[in-house]
Parts: structure tokens; C-alpha cells; sequence
């Protein structure tokens, strides 16, 4: 395993110099800087379209999302396959990641280290994947992708900018909501949810 800043420095290189969302997957392929690819059984990469107005950040594969190498597989995802439909969309209209593309042992919340070594490889995701809106699903996606230190509580429901920092600078329209997962545990803050994404709704209709 390479020193943290190394493999920080190696993800940087390797993301930038992906000029598609294929590469950028062959790149992540490819990169042995995060040692949760050893453990994991498959790199977990995206869902959805790619050229969807809307791209959904969460925080790392969980054990369905690992056999499948699919994101939002499991409750959480049937979960948040109902929240979308709510509003009108879909798997087609609508492009699915995670900060970390790989499923952490026990489905343990990732590390700052090993945050910060994937993170290049995400913010280099939304970039190419160009939305006009990024919603960050939970408090981990929220304080990587916008720099927030806040709780996903007070973050949640708020409009963010997002600036992508590759290429041409281009801002992005981003909000943080609770992640699904985060709704199992607790059903009633569900509401609190929905008028997020009537929100989000009333954003991708202007």
C-alpha cells in the first residue's frame, strides 16, 4: 500500500488525464493506491445515464452494491428507486455514483484517508458526467463533494455550488438529503426528505 499523499498525488494524475466516463472507469480499474479494492469483490462504478440533468452521489457500496457492481441495489436503493419516482424520474433519467467505489469491510463508513484518495476519481465523474444537478446523498458525500463541515441535518434541503476543477470551471446546482439508508433507520424524518425533493423537482423544471 502507497503512502496516503502518493496515492492521493497517483488518483489526481490518473483522473485527470481521463477524458470520458470510460476511461475515467478503466482508470479506477487500474489504480491500487486504495486498499479497499483489495478487499472489496468488485469496483462499483455508476447506474443509470450518464447524460442525465441529474447525477445522486452517495458514500460507498454496501454488500448487495459489491456483488452486483451496482449502486443502489439494496433497501436503501429500492428506497431511493420509490424517492425518485416520487418526483417523476427514473434509472434512465437520472446517473448514479459513489465517493468511494468500493464496498468498505462490514459496510463501515469509509476513512478520511481513504476519502480523500478516491475523491479525485468522483469529482472527475461529475465533471465528465456534466450535470445540471448534483444531489449529495448523506453527510459524507456532502462534506467531500461541496466542502461543508456542516451535519447532513443542517446541510440538508440547502442549494450548494458545486465547481468542477479539471477542465473548463463550470458550476453546478447541489443540494445534500438525507441518504436512504439514514431513512430506514429513521422513517419520520421521510418528510423532511420529500419537501427536499420538491425542491429538487421544482429546480430541474426551471
Amino acid at each position: 500500500m502507497v503512502a496516503t499523499d502518493d496515492a492521493i498525488a497517483a488518483a489526481r494524475e490518473a483522473a485527470r488525464s481521463a477524458s470520458s466516463l470510460d476511461e475515467l472507469r478503466a482508470a479506477l480499474e487500474k489504480f491500487d493506491g486504495c486498499a479497499l479494492k483489495g478487499s472489496a469483490t468488485r469496483l462499483v462504478f455508476a447506474d443509470g445515464n450518464p447524460s442525465a440533468k441529474i447525477m445522486l452521489v452517495g458514500e460507498a457500496p454496501g454488500r448487495d452494491e459489491d456483488i452486483e457492481g451496482v449502486p443502489f441495489v439494496g433497501r436503501a436503493g429500492k428506497l431511493l428507486d420509490r424517492m425518485l419516482a416520487a418526483i417523476g424520474l427514473d434509472r434512465t433519467s437520472v446517473y448514479l455514483a459513489n465517493v468511494v467505489p468500493w464496498r468498505p469491510p462490514g459496510n463501515r463508513t469509509p476513512t478520511p484517508q481513504e476519502t480523500q484518495i478516491c475523491l479525485p476519481f468522483v469529482l472527475r465523474q461529475v465533471e465528465l458526467a456534466n450535470p445540471d444537478i448534483l444531489i449529495c446523498l448523506g453527510q459524507l458525500s456532502a462534506q467531500a463533494l461541496l466542502g461543508t463541515k456542516d451535519s447532513i441535518s443542517k446541510s440538508r434541503g440547502r442549494w450548494f455550488t458545486f465547481t468542477t476543477g479539471y477542465a473548463e470551471k463550470r458550476e453546478i446546482r447541489a443540494m445534500p438529503i438525507f441518504h436512504p439508508d439514514f431513512l430506514l433507520l429513521s422513517p419520520l424524518q421521510k418528510r423532511i426528505a420529500w419537501r427536499d425533493l420538491l425542491s429538487v423537482k421544482k429546480a430541474l423544471a426551471e
